[in-house]
C-alpha cells in the first residue's frame, strides 16, 4: 500500500491499515504516538493537532519503514531503542525489560512514602535496587529523592551498561554493582535504609498465556523464575534484609499476584519485620509488598 500524501494523517491511516491484523486499534494509536515523538518531537497531545501538517520526506520514509519491523512482533520500544517511564526517557534493548506501568506505581509508592520523612533524606540514607535492568527504578528515585544515596545491582553486565547510560543521560549519580543476589558469597557489605526489587517472578508455566512479543524479544533471565521455587528471589532478598536492612528500614517488592501471599507469608515467618502489607495495583491485583524492619 502506498501513502496518499506526506500529511501526518495519511501516515496514521497507513499504520491503521497495515497493522490492523497485528495490533488492536488503541495499540496502533499508542505506537504511532511514540513514533511521532521519536522522529518528529511531537508530544501525544500534539500529534492529532499536527495531523494535517506536511512531513518532510526523510521523516516520512523513517516512519513508513518501521511498519515492516512492527509486523515481526518486535516491540516498538526495542525498535526505537527507548521507552518512557515516570516521565523520563530510557534506553532499552534485548538485555533489559521494557519498563511497565505497574513498576511506575511501585516507584510512586516509594517516593510518596519517603517524602513524608524528608527530614531523614540525606547522603547517609541509602537505597538499593536489586535486579535493576535498565535502571529505571533507581534513576527515578534519585531524581525525586535527590539528597539520598542510591545504589543498584544486576547479574547482567550488559544490562548494567544500559543502566549506566541511562543514569548519565538523566543526570543522576547511582552506585552500580554486578552480582547475583542468589549467591550469598557475593553479597555487599553495606546496609541500607530502603531495599527495593522487581525480581524475575513469572512461572515458566505461565509462558503459554503470555504475549508473543514478550516471549520472543524480552530477556528471559529477567522474566522467568525456576519452577523449583517460585519465590526464590524474594526469599533471598528477605534473607539479605536480615543482614543489610537497617532497623526501621523499608522493603518494597513488585509481586506476581499468583505468589503474592506466599511472599508475604515468608516475610512474616522470617520474623524480621514488624509490619508487612500487600498493596493492590490500579487493576486491583496483589502487586506490591511493603515491609518495615524491626
Amino acid at each position: 500500500m502506498k501513502i496518499a500524501s506526506n500529511k501526518l494523517i495519511d501516515l496514521y491511516k497507513y499504520y491503521q491499515t497495515e497493522l490492523v491484523s497485528y495490533y488492536e486499534t488503541s495499540e496502533i494509536e499508542a505506537i504511532f504516538d511514540l513514533v511521532c515523538e521519536h522522529f518528529l518531537n511531537l508530544s501525544k497531545s500534539e500529534v492529532k493537532q499536527a495531523y494535517h501538517s506536511h512531513i518532510n520526506q526523510s521523516d516520512v520514509l523513517n516512519i513508513y519503514l518501521l511498519v515492516k519491523e512492527l509486523k515481526t512482533n518486535k516491540p516498538i520500544q526495542y525498535i526505537l531503542g527507548e521507552a518512557w517511564f515516570y516521565d523520563l526517557k530510557f534506553k532499552v534493548n534485548a538485555h533489559t525489560l521494557i519498563p511497565r506501568p505497574e513498576t511506575e506505581e511501585l516507584v510512586d509508592i516509594i517516593i510518596r512514602d519517603l517524602k513524608k520523612q524528608s527530614h531523614l533524606l540525606n547522603a547517609n540514607f541509602k537505597i538499593l535496587d536489586i535486579g535493576t535492568g535498565s535502571g529505571c527504578i533507581p534513576i527515578c528515585l534519585k531524581k525525586h529523592l535527590v539528597h539520598t544515596t542510591v545504589c543498584a545491582i544486576d547479574i547482567s553486565n550488559e544490562a548494567l551498561e544500559v543502566a549506566k547510560f541511562n543514569a548519565e543521560k538523566n543526570n543522576t549519580l547511582i552506585e552500580w554493582s554486578n552480582l547475583n543476589i542468589l549467591n550469598e558469597a557475593s553479597w555487599l557489605d553495606s546496609s541500607y535504609s530502603v531495599i527495593v526489587s522487581n525480581p524475575p517472578y513469572v512461572k515458566k508455566g505461565e509462558a503459554a498465556k503470555m504475549d508473543e512479543r514478550v516471549l520472543q524479544h524480552e530477556p528471559h533471565l529477567a522474566l522467568f523464575v525456576n519452577e523449583d521455587d517460585d519465590i526464590i528471589f524474594y526469599k533471598k532478598i528477605i534473607q539479605f534484609c536480615d543482614k543489610h536492612l537497617y532497623s526501621g528500614g523499608y522493603l518494597y517488592f513488585e509481586l506476581n499476584p499468583l505468589t503474592s501471599n506466599q511472599v508475604k507469608n515468608y516475610a512474616d515467618e522470617f520474623k524480621i519485620f514488624n509490619f508487612t502489607e500487600i498493596i493492590v495495583d490500579m487493576s486491583g491485583k496483589k502487586r506490591f509488598l511493603k515491609a518495615i524492619r524491626k
